[in-house]
C-alpha cells in the first residue's frame, strides 16, 4: 500500500502517543478533518500497516526487575514454528526473528529472580532453540520513526 503525507503523519502521531491524543487534535496537527483521520485509521488497521496499540510498561515498576534479551540459534527452516511455540513460554514478552547470522532469534522476557530466567531458557531449549547468550537489559527507548510525518505535523498540541 502506497502512504501519502496525510497516512505518514497519522502514523508518526499514533507513535508518540497513540493513547492520548483525539482524532481532532491528529487532524489538526496533520491538516485534514477528524473523520478523515479515522477512516485513514480504519483503512491502515485493515491493510495491516497498523498491527494493534501496545503499552509501554516499566517492568521493573511493576515488580518484574530482570529484563533480559535472550540471543538463540534456530534451524532457519524450523526457525518461525520455534518462535510462535515461544510465543507461549511464561515471561516472553518480544520475539524477534533474524534473517542473517546463526543468531537468529532473539527473544524479551521478564522476572523476578534468576530461576525465572532459568526456567524461560530451559523452556526455549525444550523447543528447540538453543540459547546462544543472555543480557540483563537496564532500558529500552522507544521513539516514532520519523519518516513517518515528523515533518508532516506541527507540535503545537503534542508534548514529546
Amino acid at each position: 500500500m502506497e502512504l501519502d503525507d496525510t497516512d505518514k503523519g497519522i502514523l508518526y502521531l499514533l507513535q508518540r502517543d497513540a493513547r492520548r491524543l483525539t482524532t481532532q487534535e491528529m487532524a489538526t496537527n496533520v491538516g485534514v478533518s477528524a473523520s478523515t483521520v479515522r477512516n485513514r485509521i480504519d483503512r491502515l488497521e485493515k491493510e495491516g500497516i497498523i498491527r494493534g496499540y501496545h503499552p509501554d510498561i516499566d517492568y521493573d515498576n511493576a515488580g518484574l526487575q530482570l529484563y533480559v534479551e535472550i540471543i538463540c540459534s534456530a534451524p532457519n527452516p524450523k526457525r518461525e514454528a520455534m518462535v510462535k511455540e515461544a510465543r507461549d513460554v511464561a515471561g516472553v514478552v518480544a520475539l524477534r526473528e533474524v534473517l542473517n547470522g546463526k543468531e537468529n532469534v532473539q527473544i524479551d522476557a521478564v522476572g523476578t529472580e534468576s530461576d525465572d530466567v532459568a526456567r524461560i531458557t530451559d523452556e526455549l531449549c525444550d523447543i528447540g532453540l538453543e540459547v546462544v547468550n543472555t543480557k540483563i537489559i537496564k532500558e529500552t527507548y522507544t521513539q516514532p520513526f520519523n519518516h513517518f510525518g515528523q515533518h508532516l505535523v506541527e507540535d503545537a498540541t503534542v508534548e514529546q
